[in-house]
């Protein structure tokens, strides 16, 4: 397949690396080449030819930290205190759910970002060997883990500054699905699927269980996704069960090292951030969803100054509503420029990166994925440049195409999406997944546990239910 005549967005060098009139040739499931349109056309023929004239040829993204089952329980924890939104708000909620519901979520998730240009999904979720199935018939590159803990069903006996009950049976049972999800699906699928260990946080696991987790990964040759000091309640827990604070804890266990994807880091001191950062690990920074969650920034900037392995995550619908990168790039960059009163900060060339190049570098697959290079895997989007939010187009002395598409962008641009050189959306239409069946499935579902929840004699008690009650909602 030859894509030709559009604004090929490499992502290769320093910045964005743009072709003005460029081509992508691709030959099974990597790019042969890139260049000017003239010289690809002269040099490869192809099966099919994609004229690209007045579109954007781009990697596609790379999400670095998804939980794509909750999107079953889109906007069901919005606007509450921060304290709240997990056990008063998500996982009360999430506890009525089956797996058949979270399938069903998780495949809507997947469907939102593919159609929005996300070709690699950081998915850290449970129970993922059933969540996987979506990501093998939707044709997604996922780097997947189960999330582990040992916290009880019932979330409602919780109270905040009180040490949390953990179950060892609990975690046990999710760590043993995590080791059978590695076991069976690592780099499966023409090593489409990677897998990894996924403790859900220091304060959700036993010392015991983390240091099983590490050794664990040892032994799989695997790394590890964890959300690391996402919380000031993460910072009191581990300080009542272990004296220390996450960080020195999963120092002391031996987690701080390039293998290490470290979620959030929002309530990090900047030594800290220092320590993890200088480690070698990568941080995922997901800028909507702490907004809404928390009202608070993630330390990027502090992690960015001793290291560059900062990726974008859109998290979780709960907690940012849509999973698409467009939103989180422009966002993003908005926060920090606002947060330093300063315009220069996370320009729209950086962010793109964030999401893309840099992005893979998080993940430590930037040799693979994330930019247009012959060699690499042919995970390609190609974007309509024809809204008029995305017009007009300058190319010299001044260059508008990298701003309109961060500032400007919305999702539905997106026309082409190639993973793994195979066409999975084709002209808008997704060609894996029936996407109105899909969508169906999840409303039908919502009202089965939708009638459960009304009958929990906790239910009245939720924030969101009282303000729903009161007509806010």
């Amino acid at each position: 397949m030859i894509l030709y005549g559009g604004y090929v967005v490499t992502m290769e060098g320093p910045g964005t690396g743009v072709i003005n009139n460029g081509a992508v040739a691709i030959k099974g499931n990597k790019i042969q080449d890139v260049g000017d349109c003239d010289d690809i056309l002269k040099k490869h023929t192809a099966h099919r030819y994609v004229d690209c004239c007045g579109k954007a040829i781009m990697p596609g993204f790379v999400d670095v930290h998804m939980h794509t089952s909750n999107a079953i329980v889109r906007g069901c924890s919005q606007d509450l205190q921060g304290s709240e939104w997990m056990f008063r708000g998500i996982l009360p909620v999430l506890s009525l759910t089956t797996t058949e519901d979270l399938v069903k979520g998780s495949m809507l998730n997947i469907i939102e970002a593919l159609k929005a240009g996300t070709t690699t999904f950081g998915d850290f979720d449970i129970p993922m060997l059933d969540l996987i199935q979506n990501h093998i018939q939707a044709g997604t590159r996922c780097v997947v883990s189960d999330m582990v803990n040992e916290l009880p069903k019932d979330v409602m006996v919780i109270e905040h500054g009180i040490e949390y009950p953990l179950d060892s049976a609990i975690g046990n049972r999710k760590l043993e699905a995590n080791t059978k999800l590695i076991e069976q699906y690592h780099m499966s699928h023409n090593g489409r699927i990677v897998c990894r260990y996924g403790p859900q946080a220091a304060d959700m696991c036993s010392v015991e269980l983390l240091k099983e987790i590490k050794a664990l990964a040892d032994r799989y040759d695997v790394d590890i996704n964890m959300h690391v000091t996402q919380s000031e309640e993460e910072i009191c827990q581990c300080v009542l069960r272990t004296g220390k604070r996450p960080i020195d804890l999963i120092e002391e266990l031996g987690y701080l090292n390039p293998r290490l994807l470290a979620a959030h880091l929002t309530n990090a001191q900047p030594w800290e951030v220092e320590k993890v950062a200088k480690s070698g690990a990568g941080m995922c920074l997901c800028t909507n969803s702490i907004s809404i969650i928390s009202g608070e920034l993630p330390p990027a900037e502090e992690f960015f100054r001793h290291s560059d392995r900062v990726g974008l995550g859109t998290d979780q619908a709960p907690g940012n509503n849509c999973n698409m990168m467009w939103n989180e790039m422009k966002y993003c960059a908005l926060i920090h420029k606002y947060k330093n009163q300063d315009a220069t900060r996370f320009p729209a060339w950086k962010v793109l990166r964030m999401a893309t190049i840099d992005a893979a570098k998080t993940l430590g697959m930037e040799d693979k994925i994330g930019s247009l290079r012959a060699g690499k895997l042919a995970d390609v989007i190609v974007v309509d440049l024809s809204p008029a939010h995305l017009n007009p187009i300058l190319e010299y002395p001044v260059r508008n195409l990298i701003p309109n598409l961060v500032y400007s962008a919305r999702g539905g641009e997106v026309e082409t999406v190639i993973i793994d050189g195979r066409v999975v959306i084709d002209n808008h239409k997704l060609l894996t997944v029936n996407e109105e069946v899909a969508v169906r499935a999840a409303n039908e579902a919502v009202k089965r546990f939708e009638k459960e929840l009304s009958q929990q004699t906790w239910a009245s008690s939720l924030p969101l239910a009282k303000l729903t009650e009161k007509g806010y909602y």
